[in-house]
């Protein structure tokens, strides 16, 4: 069954993250050249990466297993031609092919930004997010990475685990879809996690440090180019469903 409670420090959090809307619109750009056909996104949260989607005149489907966050969804973009529609999706659901059944193979293109971290069993999200996808269509997905950096920062967002190149390529070989492409994303984001997570040991993300950083985004993604992705807070892939 979809979970329906909502979050307060996910909530917090995906509303200091709307502050830093560069950060949104990098992520977004980054996986814009591997969106094809009809889009659906997983976790949308309260929108902060549909925006940026609608925003580059691109139509999607919203969901999230929230209906809380479903509901807030439907009125920030009820007059958003390019929404084409909400669902409350569990990734985690039991009952996944059933309850879905009319999404299965629906999809060009499905993406889910920091969201499977959230789910225990990630083979399982994996999969499901496959189902969804018709034969050649994308899986674009980005998780944190480098579990040396989990800290109160994680266990507060309520996160399992965190992922390497290796281990998230690992995981869409166990589920038969072809890697296009990995990469490290957002270097410098790596310092502030840390000393804010780890030697901090805060339970939140600042406003002001994300402040701070919206403003510096132009230079760390000048360093993210010259540093060839080779590290970064987070890791992004892109897969292909076998045809």
């Amino acid at each position: 069954m979809a979970r329906s409670t909502i979050d307060e420090v996910g909530l917090s959090t995906l509303e200091n993250l709307n502050i830093a809307y560069r950060l949104n619109d990098w992520m977004f750009e980054s996986i814009r050249p591997f969106l094809k056909g009809r889009i659906l996104e997983i976790g949308s949260g309260i929108g902060n990466i549909s925006d940026c989607v609608v925003k580059n005149n691109l139509a999607l489907t919203l969901s999230d297993y929230s209906d809380h966050y479903c509901s807030y969804l439907d009125k920030k973009f009820i007059n958003q031609q390019l929404v084409k529609g909400i669902f409350q999706i569990d990734l985690a659901d039991s009952d996944f092919d059933e309850k879905y059944n009319l999404l299965i193979q629906k999809f060009d293109t499905v993406f889910a930004l920091n969201v499977i971290e959230h789910i225990k069993d990630d083979h399982m999200a994996i999969a499901n997010c496959r189902k969804l996808l018709k034969p050649g269509g994308h899986l674009i997905i980005l998780v944190p990475a480098y579990q040396s950096l989990y800290n109160g920062f994680d266990v507060e967002l309520e996160h399992f685990r965190r992922y390497t190149k290796k281990t998230v390529s690992e995981l869409f070989n166990s589920q038969h879809l072809n890697i296009l492409q990995t990469w490290y994303f957002n270097m410098a984001g790596i310092l502030g996690w840390f000393v804010s997570g780890t030697i901090l040991r805060k339970k939140q993300l600042p406003s002001e440090q994300l402040n701070l950083y919206n403003k510096l985004v132009p230079i760390f993604r000048i360093m993210d180019r010259i540093t060839f992705n080779q590290f970064g807070l987070s890791v992004i892939i892109v897969g292909q469903k076998q045809e």
